[in-house]
């Protein structure tokens, strides 16, 4: 193992950088087999640990204070709300890192004394999409301050609450053969190594579907990589996440037909009778799972399912309603797109027997 960070022990966000890689990856595919254990599902196998490299978080939360004339910027220590000052970090792109030094001259003219703030910060393809969120409202002269320092700092778009403060481009990020323009706050999967993973094990497991739903669709992970082989019906309660989907699918040639709905999928989910017209289904829940919809897909005739989660235990038990409701299981893959940190991410496929 490569040497520590100089923050690990104190920086909450990596827990088990100390391990050997081998304990290491024994650990992480541990999260997955006890998840399933206490949901019954302690015989299902789980597959080795996808590694996803060092170095390539492209999305984060940076926490910001002024203290004593001092700018802050990192994360919060383990268990308190101190705030890291960052200096180096092995999870983060190199160039997300590299901002950091620039963030820091910023903000020691912009914080005022004993003011905090959070930055959510997004490395897209053509510059930094960052997100401020803090108490004050903008002036002119704050604006002017930004929009010169995006300027020299490779950053598309600030924004803070629901203003846009400066826009240089357009925040855009490929995904799959599309360009897609993302809007502010827009999910993204945290590492571009791991989202292609994902997109290959969705599109294997969906291979041969004519017609897919993709439930939770967001921006188009999976929507828009499926759409070169299927026609595709993208669900997504956002607004602003499912336009810019639909914009990418239409400005993209060669993809098969990619319909949007807007619904919010916790309260009405699609009914077996809609799931009719689907061959195949693709579903990215948030970390608390798919309760109400994965009751509808377990009365349903759908042939094939695929399932990505963030989140073990939830993704556990809506598993088990689909087995004891017929779906045969493939093994479990977790993906280690939460380097050293208490989270995994996963992929599955269901086929109905």
């Amino acid at each position: 193992m490569s040497a520590l960070c100089g923050h690990f022990g104190r920086c909450g966000g990596c827990t088990y950088q100390d391990r050997s890689e081998e304990d290491y990856r024994a650990l992480k595919r541990d999260l997955v087999l006890r998840a399933l254990s206490r949901h019954g599902l302690g015989d299902v196998e789980v597959a080795p640990l996808v590694a996803v490299p060092p170095g390539t978080r492209r999305r984060c939360v940076f926490k910001l204070a002024r203290r004593e004339g001092a700018v802050l910027i990192g994360f919060h220590a383990r268990a308190t709300h101190d705030i890291v000052d960052m200096r180096e970090c092995r999870v983060l792109t190199p160039e997300l890192l590299a901002l950091v030094p620039r963030l820091r001259a910023l903000m020691a003219e912009v914080l005022r004394e004993g003011e905090t703030a959070e930055l959510h910060a997004t490395e897209a393809d053509n510059g930094f999409d960052l997100a401020l969120r803090w108490k004050r409202g903008p002036t002119t002269a704050l604006v002017a301050r930004l929009a010169a320092w995006a300027g020299s700092s490779r950053v598309a778009r600030i924004t803070a609450g629901n203003d846009i403060l400066v826009e240089l481009a357009a925040p855009s990020l490929r995904i799959g053969p599309a360009n897609v323009r993302l809007p502010p706050g827009a999910f993204l999967q945290p590492t571009r190594a791991g989202e292609d993973y994902l997109q290959s094990r969705v599109a294997e497991a969906l291979s041969g579907a004519k017609s897919v739903a993709d439930l939770f669709a967001g921006c188009g992970t999976f929507a828009l990589t499926l759409a070169r082989q299927a026609k595709v019906h993208a669900v997504e309660l956002e607004d602003a996440m499912r336009e810019a989907l639909a914009a990418a699918a239409r400005a993209t040639s060669g993809l098969k037909p990619v319909r949007t709905e807007k619904r919010d999928l916790f309260q009405v989910p699609l009914s077996a009778r809609e799931l009719a017209a689907f061959d195949g289904v693709v579903l990215d829940p948030p970390r608390a799972g798919a309760t109400a919809q994965i009751a509808q897909l377990a009365v349903s005739r759908v042939g094939r399912i695929a399932y990505v989660s963030c989140n073990a235990d939830s993704f556990a038990r809506d598993a088990r309603v689909l087995a004891k409701a017929g779906y045969g299981m493939s093994p479990v893959i977790p993906v280690d797109q939460f380097l050293w940190s208490e989270h995994i991410e996963l992929v599955a496929s269901f086929t109905r027997r």
